[in-house]
C-alpha cells in the first residue's frame, strides 16, 4: 500500500490523502513519490471517504509488475540509469531477486518497459486534441498538451531525457515509441499541404520541435516560477519558426 502524498508502500494498493500521516517505518517502506507519478502504472483508481485520519483517500490497485516499474522509475531517475542495480529495484518494489527477474529478466528490458508505458501515456493525450479546428490552434493545444503533461509528471521527463541517446532503448521500441507523434506528424504534412508549414523534412521539423520542448521543460525545472517564460509565448516562438 502507498500513502500519498507522505507515500509509505506496502503490498499492492496506492492511497493518496490531502492530510498527513506518518506510520511506523520500522515495518513498511518509505518511498518518495507523488500521486501524479502513479498514473504510469495504475490501472483502476477509486474515491471515497473512509471513517479514519484521512480526510479524502484514493485508491490504486496496482499489479507486482506495476509496482516494480513504479520502484523502478523512482530509482532511475534518483540515481541514474548505469548506477541502479536490479537488487536496489526489487528491495524498493519489496519483492525478491527471483520474482523481478521472472517479470523482466534483465534490467534493460525493465527500462524499455517503462519506456513503452510513458510513450503510450504519450500517444493517448493527444486523443483529447480537438484537430477539427485552424491548424495554428491545433499546434498550439498539442504543445500545450505535451508540456503540462511533462510539467506534472516530471520523472517521466527526467527518465526520457537520460535515454536520450541511450543504445539500452531497442531499435523496435523506439519504432513503437515513434507512434506517439504520429499525430503531429500528420498535422505537418496536412500544413505543408496547404501552404501552411514550411516544406522541410517532416522528421526534421519533429526534431525541432521535439528540442524545443525539452528546452522549456528544462529551464521550467530549473527556473525559479517568477522567472518562468510564459509557455504561450515559447509555442508561438516554435510557430513562427515551422509556418510559411
Amino acid at each position: 500500500m502507498q500513502f500519498f502524498s507522505d507515500s509509505y508502500s506496502i503490498n499492492n494498493l496506492v492511497l493518496a490523502s490531502d492530510t498527513n500521516f506518518t506510520p511506523n517505518v520500522n515495518s513498511i517502506h518509505v518511498i518518495k513519490s507523488t500521486f501524479t507519478a502513479c498514473t504510469l502504472v495504475c490501472k483502476k483508481k477509486i474515491k471515497l471517504n473512509l471513517e479514519c485520519s484521512f480526510q479524502i483517500i484514493y485508491i490504486c490497485i496496482m499489479t507486482k509488475r506495476e509496482i516494480i516499474l513504479n520502484a523502478a522509475l523512482e530509482l532511475l531517475v534518483k540515481k541514474g540509469v548505469h548506477n541502479t542495480p536490479m537488487s536496489e529495484i526489487a528491495k524498493a518494489a519489496g519483492t525478491g531477486m527471483g520474482t523481478i527477474y521472472n517479470y523482466f529478466p534483465t534490467k534493460e528490458i525493465l527500462i524499455n518497459e517503462i519506456y513503452i508505458d510513458i510513450k503510450q501515456l504519450e500517444e493517448t493525450l493527444f486523443m483529447k486534441v480537438n484537430t477539427d479546428q485552424p491548424i495554428i490552434t491545433v499546434f498550439e493545444n498539442y504543445m500545450t498538451t505535451i508540456i503540462e503533461f511533462f510539467i506534472h509528471n516530471q520523472s517521466y521527463f527526467n527518465f526520457l531525457l537520460q535515454l536520450e541517446a541511450s543504445p539500452i532503448i531497442t531499435k523496435k521500441n523506439k519504432e513503437e515509441g515513434s507512434k506517439s507523434v504520429e499525430m503531429m506528424a500528420q498535422i505537418l504534412k496536412d500544413g505543408q499541404h496547404n501552404k501552411i508549414v514550411k516544406n522541410i523534412d517532416i522528421a526534421e521539423i519533429l526534431v525541432f520541435i521535439g528540442g524545443a520542448i525539452t528546452s522549456y521543460l528544462k529551464q521550467y525545472f530549473s527556473t525559479s516560477k517568477k522567472k518562468q517564460s510564459i509557455l504561450k509565448n515559447h509555442i508561438r516562438m516554435v510557430w513562427d519558426g515551422i509556418k510559411e
